[in-house]
């Protein structure tokens, strides 16, 4: 919930942000009234992708940033599901 509270408070002075958010946590975004939130369907600790999947992790990035471009409040969970990355990753 930290992460929705600085999302807040950096809005209220006019910075647009996005979070971006596992599942597990998909429904705080909502919750706490954030302006812009990215869900991926990654496992806890992991919001980006798996450590060594720099295409994904890029693929994320990306995604939360052209959210940025919206006015409205917009809460998009990303399609692509968690995969394994070149380093060791948890299943």
């Amino acid at each position: 919930m930290s992460v929705g509270h600085v999302q807040r408070a950096i809005e209220s002075i006019g910075i647009p942000t996005v979070g971006v958010y596992v599942r597990s946590f998909g429904h705080i975004p909502e919750l706490m009234g954030v302006a812009r939130a990215a869900i991926t369907k990654h496992p806890m600790g992991r919001p980006l992708g798996a450590p060594g999947d720099s295409e994904r992790q890029r693929s994320v990035v990306l995604a939360a940033l052209s959210l940025l471009e919206r006015d409205e409040q917009a809460i998009v969970e990303l399609p692509d599901p968690w995969r394994a990355g070149a380093g060791a990753a948890p299943t």
